[in-house]
């Protein structure tokens, strides 16, 4: 997708423009935004995270979609794809669409430098005007650092940080528990 001018396109539009696009963009607000390639840290931690979900959730009425999976937010008007995300029960789908999904519990996002302070601000407040989304995970791809934000009553939030290899984060929206470093599993911190 090439974008000639800058400008102001209807959620319809970008759905139309996405669909026969070669790369993925997000939508917020009127403006599309190229997303970047990940870096190999960046694909490892989200791939070891969701494995380590997809096995734990097994035969269990929750989905689980990793990185192509498009979300909408209309509250916020946003479409996004997060790294990580679960969905508990039947998808929900954005009106007249069977590929944009509207219900989360539990988000995960891999920081990176380009994408950190937009993912814990104004991403995660975009993130908490859904009202299924129960739990926010964020991780750091460049040292051993997670943050979890999970839901206790309504717009009360509980945070929880993690920074030691043998530490255990635990979901409290479902039943999961990983170590850092299983989530760190050959990731390589020297790499640039």
């Amino acid at each position: 997708m090439q974008l000639q001018e800058k400008r102001d396109y209807f959620p319809t539009e970008y759905l139309e423009l996405e669909v026969i696009s070669e790369y993925r963009h997000e939508y917020i607000d009127g403006e599309i935004i190229p997303i970047t390639g990940g870096t190999p840290n960046h694909n490892q931690i989200a791939g070891n995270f969701c494995a380590a979900l997809n096995f734990a959730l097994k035969r269990q009425p929750y989905r689980l979609f990793i990185a192509d999976q498009r979300l909408w937010i209309p509250k916020k008007r946003i479409h996004t794809y997060p790294d990580v995300m679960v969905v508990a029960g039947s998808l929900e789908f954005s009106e007249g669409r069977t590929d944009t999904i509207t219900n989360p519990l539990v988000i995960c996002e891999v920081l990176s430098k380009s994408t950190r302070s937009y993912d814990i601000d104004d991403k995660f407040a975009a993130y908490r005007t859904i009202p299924s989304f129960q739990e926010y995970v964020l991780i750091d791809q460049y040292k051993n650092h997670v943050e979890q934000y999970s839901k206790t009553d309504d717009k009360k939030w509980i945070f929880s940080e993690y920074e030691e290899e043998n530490s255990i984060l635990i979901l409290s929206s479902i039943q999961f528990q990983i170590s850092l470093s299983d989530i760190y599993d050959k990731v390589d911190f020297e790499a640039k």
